[in-house]
């Protein structure tokens, strides 16, 4: 079997990293060190790089340790090992098992790995998934994901349209703007903390951050009545996917219509080339538990589900992979 460098990275690797991420079929902006390190204080980041007999960069993996656990990065939305388009699937078999030789020898007892789920692949790259079903990998989470296919003809509801029209009827407008200020202080804030007594995962110091790094990824979009803010979402944008990280309205939404109108205008106008719209879970209790207004709502708009699965793999079994080619 062939064998595999892995080391952890650090500061230096930062540009290494990057450049890594940007040309990866299955990487994103979330990848890249800036965003990954905006919450550093929270998590003790454990990232790996993985090079060959002539140590060139084949692979990475994003990742946080805790105790003697590693986790694809709890910071992110998904994660796992990130790579180039010219791995094949044995490849990938062996990287894997050199990580998982590398964790256990190293005194990590598991991984814990949330799936990139495939519309966000440049190409499609559900190696992975192979690789832990040959190692028993222990599916410990399924959330569903409302996803829009852009590129197919989709149905909109009768109850979704006639929340456009009280949009239009209303004189709403949609304003795209860099103030996010607004958005989380006069809605997106308060709407948490009366339904959930929860904060967005983001606070307005870190979202301001990361659209100071990333503008063309991370858009925000509000909705004014009579120049008063009315509801917003807030998107990140990657190759495939616009995803809808934040989704929030006063109490007047279903009087005005914003959302419905809001979203409308984004399905049909601005992110009409996009391949997919994605509007994240509607799931609570790690998978178990549907919030089926909200995921009606989605549905609504011609989403249908796609899966994201979580898993838990013991470091030991990496022995799993030993007698797997032929």
């Amino acid at each position: 079997m062939k064998q595999f460098k892995i080391k952890k990275y650090n500061q230096t690797d930062f540009n290494l990293w990057n450049n890594f991420v940007a040309n990866a079929k299955n990487g994103t902006f979330l990848f890249h060190r800036n965003f990954m390190q905006y919450h550093s204080d929270r998590f003790e980041d454990c990232s790996l790089f993985v090079s060959d007999e002539k140590e060139k960069l084949v692979a990475i993996l994003p990742a946080n340790k805790v105790g003697n656990e590693l986790f694809s990065h709890q910071g992110l939305t998904y994660g796992g090992l990130v790579y180039n388009d010219n791995l094949k699937l044995e490849v990938i078999i062996n990287i894997f098992h050199d990580v998982l030789k590398f964790l256990y020898e190293n005194s990590f007892e598991k991984i814990t790995i949330k799936c990139i789920p495939l519309i966000y692949h440049k190409k499609p790259a559900d190696e992975m998934l192979y690789v832990l079903f040959l190692l028993e990998s222990k599916l410990i989470r399924r959330d569903s994901l409302a996803v829009i296919d852009l590129k197919k003809e989709n149905s909109i509801s009768k109850g979704r349209m006639e929340g456009v029209s009280k949009g239009v009827k209303n004189e709403l407008e949609i304003v795209e703007e860099s103030n996010f200020e607004k958005f989380w202080n006069s809605i997106l804030i308060p709407n948490l903390n009366e339904k959930h007594n929860a904060l967005p995962v983001h606070s307005l110091k870190e979202i301001e951050y990361l659209h100071s790094k990333f503008s063309k990824n991370i858009r925000q979009f509000n909705v004014y009545k009579n120049s008063e803010i009315v509801a917003g979402t807030t998107i990140f944008e990657s190759e495939q996917v616009a995803h809808a990280q934040y989704i929030s309205a006063n109490s007047t939404k279903n009087e005005l219509g914003s959302l419905d109108y809001l979203y409308y205008h984004l399905i049909t106008n601005v992110f009409k080339d996009k391949k997919f719209l994605d509007f994240g879970i509607s799931n609570e209790d790690n998978g178990k538990i549907l919030n089926k207004g909200l995921s009606f709502w989605k549905e609504s708009f011609g989403a249908s589900a796609i899966t994201q699965d979580f898993y838990e793999v013991s470091t030991s079994k990496f022995i799993n992979l030993l007698n797997v080619l032929k």
